[in-house]
């Protein structure tokens, strides 16, 4: 039974004063709810002019046609566009590619290429230099030079070495082909080469340029130089490993973890006696960016302490890789150990596990500062298909397994020549928001017994700008409200229309585009399909959650690894297209002082005084249109490039423009007939408007512009949306304090055979907040507008009890997302706008526990936040160990593994002194940059159909009663209760506004045991019979050297080329390492003049005849280090990055 009816047996027993004045009222408020409906809805009716809008139309359908949207053949069409111009930068990516090989092909190796002597070298750069002019492009957002291509050498690569000036003569040739591609197709925007050595040409020269490294061209590079990846990285934490070398250990996974993309699964695990992942993941999970930030966080916590059992790490390993119940990569697969060094072998596992087939390839790396023999760990490599080396941090060394990985597909030949294309992320040089294609490209020589090369010399890239894309796609003649994306085998939306502009790469998942729903894991699945449904989706107000009905249609784009979907609501089944007669278009008011339609008459600012203030969305109406954010200023170039040029003019989209024109004149049209002839002041309205899907927003009077906040887009106007996806009146109300503006909205019934679906213009109001707040203590009472003294005006039949006074009572209109709209206490006038909860938490807390609001919590996985301050609250360095006067008075504490650590740390400051400062290095003219993070909005919503609801709020003799209804053709909730009589019933505040929510998803543990469906590789290279694994083993061995006083530090390598027995009865042919892009590499690397070699003898690997040679090399000069097995030389960045043209 309702409360508040007389013959509620609670109420009847219960004759306290707190009972006595609500029997009988509960008609009464649903007197005073009524009361409220119909004056509302009388206000918009009048003043709104929703019925002489819709007569507007009716009487003007001559002017346009209303057409359907077929979702199948609107995504097919848009699938076959997108794939029409990604179809010719595939052409020319192609063309790229080939010519690459072939010059590389072709090149005569020069082994006494070399730098001119130090002196001489800046001034053959001067002598050689080119004055060169860069103009503005549009196109390229900076300045260009077309007759050019830029090569960049990062400042880890010696830029006189053998192999780079090798390199930069053969790739040379290239800058023909990147001006033959541009002529034959002008729309191409940056064509790069990106080598393995880390040396990027690209086209055309830009200036000035951004730092950039193709392999840091995320996800790129990594992508095109190989196939996916399942990759266990295990880590070795005993005791053996504390200070420094275990915080190398981090940065070494932190950086592996980054050579990962979203194809690529991933699971870390530390061990020392047992073995044990470091996050709560217990089977591989996707390597997207929020599970590898989960990693990063999570393995700063390790630490070292314990024994080592290799045994007990690769097992770990293993297991995890055969585990087939889950989602994965299924192609390459790979076990990365992170080590300082050991003896045992673990043959046993290898032999359990990977042996014969040798499915999973084994990289071990060898870090930080140590005595031990690293040849274990080049025998587990070689013995596996992987490779060994050593490792000091830097992200170069990570990258080094991807030449490893690269072997199948050069061997594969044409079968692995396949386009991927990347998910959008920032481009470096200005583009914005971008994809890229990109193709291997890959070392055709051979050597002198015809053996074809394995290395890949690089990958070969073409840039597409998103918004190129998002061209072809039919934003507006399906109303703005529907989502365009693309689909990648990861599930990302490269295409999302609500893209933020963000340096990182955009992996946002469809899944999460949007609120959870199990149903939309359909749209993933391979083909086509559609799907249709229900489901709770935020609102472009993001306080707000609407339950809307979507379409889902979904469709391959040919020739590509994306999908492309389309999410479509039913109010965009139908749209309006404009048939203007040339008699509307050619027609010249002779009131105008330029020639323009008559129409247009209504767009020029002298005649916003009279027919109120025109907004019009800032779109491609033609070609030569300037966009700018400024409404007035975009408004100006429109009018001046109408002077120029027709509606039907070939170079502007004829859909917009005439769609403008028809919705210009149908708005002024309302003003003629409804807004001119009312009295705003008569309902206390401060302006009336319409927004239209041609672009237009009319606002009256003109007056009330100069405060209006809205976009001048519609569809992405607060407003527009919410009342297309609702029924009746939406009523917002102010956000900000001391505005004094109730905006209510509502949308026009459709004209047309599509009228059911088809929803026109949205009309709103403006209230006077406070005369309606006046007017709300009217309502919500007994009394008229004529009874100001209070004389009680009782309904016939009603109880007429005079206990029960208005002012006794709360009264409050609270929106649909919980936030206050209108109230009767003057205490709340300040409130308004604000989250209920805030106002009466203990009301608020009772509509929710009593099921009258729901609410969801929803994340955005696109926010972008100021970065964290960071903690400098010590002075030495994290991981740092610092000895009390008690260990260093100790004996047993200079022979304890903790002073040699700290012996470690004090070497390595000598060298890498950087690494001990606290204070963050900063360029000049860089500023602190905006970082990606996760936000957490909860929204609340009506989650009853119930129209009227009445509860009790128990709390002893402090109880309140409380009576709640909605209002009918509104998003409005009605409340009547009690004032709180005592402060100790107050509840714990809701939460409802936006938090920045931890690096990590609450429930993303439990998510990846249920991980999503995901589209495998079509095609996979990770295995070749012919593969010669050989070239495995790097045995670089890093210790600091510490020479006089007044002598630059020094750095030593001890370099070893070894030839070891691999498992099996066959023994593999000793075979020297061979140098990137030489065509002949049967001669060993020699290393740079200024290191003068003495040969001796080492001792051989177990199990293999004779000895291995091993080569010592005296110091080099720290900005010149000599790396073995790849022929670059990595100097120490002492200067700027170069570029050269």
């Amino acid at each position: 039974l309702p409360w508040c009816c007389s013959d509620n047996p609670l109420l009847q027993q219960d004759k306290t004063p707190l009972a006595l004045p609500w029997l009988g009222v509960c008609s009464l408020m649903q007197y005073w709810a009524r009361r409220l409906e119909q004056e509302i809805d009388g206000v918009m009716r009048i003043f709104g002019g929703v019925q002489q809008l819709r007569k507007i139309y009716d009487d003007n359908k001559n002017l346009f046609e209303v057409k359907e949207n077929v979702p199948r053949k609107l995504v097919e069409k848009v699938a076959g566009d997108i794939e029409s111009l990604l179809a010719k930068k595939v052409r020319a990516l192609k063309r790229l590619a080939n010519a690459a090989e072939k010059f590389q092909k072709a090149h005569h190796w020069q082994d006494n290429i070399r730098d001119d002597p130090d002196g001489e070298e800046i001034e053959r750069e001067k002598s050689n230099s080119l004055k060169l002019e860069f103009t503005d492009d549009d196109n390229f957002k900076t300045k260009v030079n077309y007759s050019y291509a830029a090569v960049q050498i990062p400042t880890d690569i010696y830029k006189g070495s053998t192999v780079i000036l090798n390199e930069l003569n053969w790739t040379q040739a290239l800058e023909d082909v990147f001006i033959e591609n541009r002529k034959e197709d002008p729309s191409l925007l940056w064509q790069v080469f990106g080598s393995a050595t880390g040396v990027t040409r690209y086209y055309p020269g830009a200036w000035p340029f951004s730092l950039l490294d193709v392999g840091e061209r995320p996800p790129g590079y990594i992508q095109g130089a190989s196939s996916p990846k399942d990759m266990v990285i295990i880590v070795d934490v005993s005791g053996s490993v504390s200070g420094l070398t275990l915080k190398l250990m981090k940065t070494s996974v932190y950086e592996m973890l980054d050579t990962l993309s979203d194809d690529d699964y991933v699971n870390v695990a530390s061990f020392n006696e047992k073995a044990k992942p470091v996050s709560c993941f217990k089977h591989l999970v996707q390597a997207n960016i929020r599970n590898k930030k989960v990693f990063k966080e999570d393995v700063q916590g390790m630490v070292a302490k314990g024994t080592t059992d290799y045994k007990a790490g690769f097992e770990y390993a293993f297991d995890q890789l055969q585990n087939s119940n889950i989602t994965r990569a299924n192609c390459n697969k790979m076990i990365m150990m992170f080590t300082d060094g050991g003896e045992d072998r673990v043959q046993d596992v290898f032999e359990k596990y990977n042996w014969p087939n040798k499915t999973v390839r084994v990289f071990t790396f060898s870090v930080g500062q140590h005595n031990y023999d690293v040849t274990p760990l080049q025998w587990m490599a070689c013995a596996n298909k992987g490779e060994q080396g050593w490792h000091p941090g830097g992200t170069g060394g990570c990258r080094e397994y991807l030449d490893v990985l690269g072997r199948p597909m050069v061997l594969a030949g044409n079968r692995a020549k396949q386009v991927q294309w990347t998910n959008v992320y920032q481009d470096a040089l200005g583009l914005g928001l971008v994809v890229t294609g990109t193709l291997p490209v890959f070392n055709l020589t051979e050597d002198s017994s015809d053996r074809k090369n394995q290395l890949i010399l690089g990958v070969m890239g073409i840039d597409v700008a998103l918004n190129d894309i998002k061209r072809l796609t039919p934003r507006y003649n399906v109303r703005g409200a529907a989502a365009v994306g693309a689909l990648s085998p990861s599930l990302a939306l490269p295409f999302f229309l609500q893209i933020i502009n963000f340096r990182e790469p955009v992996t946002l998942d469809f899944l999460d585009a949007e609120l959870e729903d199990e149903n939309k894991e359909e749209v993933s699945r391979p083909g086509q399909g559609q799907l249709l449904g229900h489901r709770l989706a935020p609102s472009s107000a993001v306080q707000y959650i609407d339950e809307v009905f979507r379409t889902y249609t979904w469709a391959p784009i040919k020739s590509t690894n994306y999908s492309l979907g389309l999410v479509l609501p039913p109010y965009s089944t139908y749209y309006i297209q404009a048939n203007l007669s040339d008699q509307i278009l050619q027609v010249k008011s002779p009131c105008l002082p330029i020639s323009l339609p008559v129409y247009f008459e209504y767009l020029l600012p002298n005649s916003f005084e009279s027919e109120g203030h025109v907004f019009i969305a800032p779109r491609e109406y033609c070609k030569d249109l300037d966009l700018s954010d400024n409404n007035t200023e975009f408004l100006e170039n429109f009018i001046a490039l109408m002077e120029k040029v027709t509606p039907d003019s070939k170079q502007c989209d004829n859909f917009l423009l005439h769609n403008l024109i028809l919705d210009t004149g149908i708005t002024q049209q309302l003003v003629e007939q409804v807004w001119k002839d009312q009295d705003l002041n008569t309902y206390s309205l401060l302006a009336v408007f319409a927004a239209t899907d041609g672009g237009i927003t009319r606002v009256f009077p003109n007056k009330a512009a100069d405060d209006w906040e809205e976009e001048p887009e519609p569809f992405n106007a607060s407003f527009y949306r919410r009342s297309l996806d609702n029924k009746g009146y939406i009523f917002k109300p102010p956000y900000q304090d001391g505005e004094c503006q109730l905006r209510v909205t509502g949308w026009v019934p459709g004209a047309g055979p599509g009228e059911q679906h088809h929803r026109d213009p949205v009309v709103g109001v403006k209230l006077d907040l406070e005369a309606w707040a006046e007017k709300f203590k009217v309502l919500a009472s007994n009394r008229t507008d004529r009874d100001q003294l209070g004389a009680r005006q009782v309904p016939p039949g009603e109880l007429d009890d005079t206990a029960l006074l208005p002012q006794d009572l709360i009264c409050v209109l609270i929106d649909d997302g919980g936030f206050l709209v209108l109230s009767n206490q003057e205490d709340h006038w300040y409130q308004v706008g604000k989250f209920f909860s805030e106002v009466d938490a203990n009301l608020m807390s009772a509509l929710y526990n009593n099921s009258f609001y729901a609410r969801k919590e929803s994340y955005d996985f696109q926010s972008v936040c100021a970065p964290e301050a960071p903690s400098n609250t010590g002075a030495a360095p994290r991981g740092v160990f610092v000895p009390t006067v008690a260990d260093l008075l100790s004996l047993a504490w200079w022979t304890s593994a903790a002073a040699w650590s700290l012996f470690q740390q004090f070497l390595y400051s000598l060298t890498y002194s950087s690494w001990f400062q606290t204070e963050e290095v900063v360029g000049d003219g860089m500023e602190a940059r905006e970082t990606s993070c996760i936000m957490k909005q909860t929204q609340y919503y009506f989650s009853t159909v119930n129209a009227t609801y009445n509860a009790i709020i128990d709390c002893g003799n402090c109880s309140r009663l409380f009576h709640a209804q909605r209002l009918a053709n509104t998003n409005l909730l009605f409340v009547v209760a009690d004032k709180p009589l005592c402060s100790q019933c107050e509840s714990v505040k809701l939460l409802q506004a936006e938090v920045r929510a931890p690096p990590r998803d609450p429930n993303q543990c439990e998510l990846v045991d249920r991980p999503r469906y995901r589209k495998g590789p079509h095609i996979c290279f990770d295995y070749n019979a012919t593969e010669d694994t050989s070239d495995c083993g790097r045995g670089a061995s890093f210790s600091p050297s510490l020479g006089p006083p007044g002598r630059p530090r020094q750095l030593s390598f001890l370099s070893t080329s070894i030839s070891m027995p691999l498992p099996g009865p066959v023994e593999r042919e000793r075979r020297p390492l061979r140098r990137l892009g030489d065509p002949h590499g049967a001669a060993p690397l020699s290393p740079p003049a200024a290191a003068k070699e003495e040969s001796g003898s080492g001792q051989g690997l177990p199990g293999r005849a004779g000895t291995g040679t091993v080569t010592r090399r005296r110091a080099l000069p720290a900005t010149r280090t000599w790396k073995s097995g790849v022929g670059v030389l990595r100097p120490r960045p002492l200067h700027p990055p170069r570029l050269f043209f």
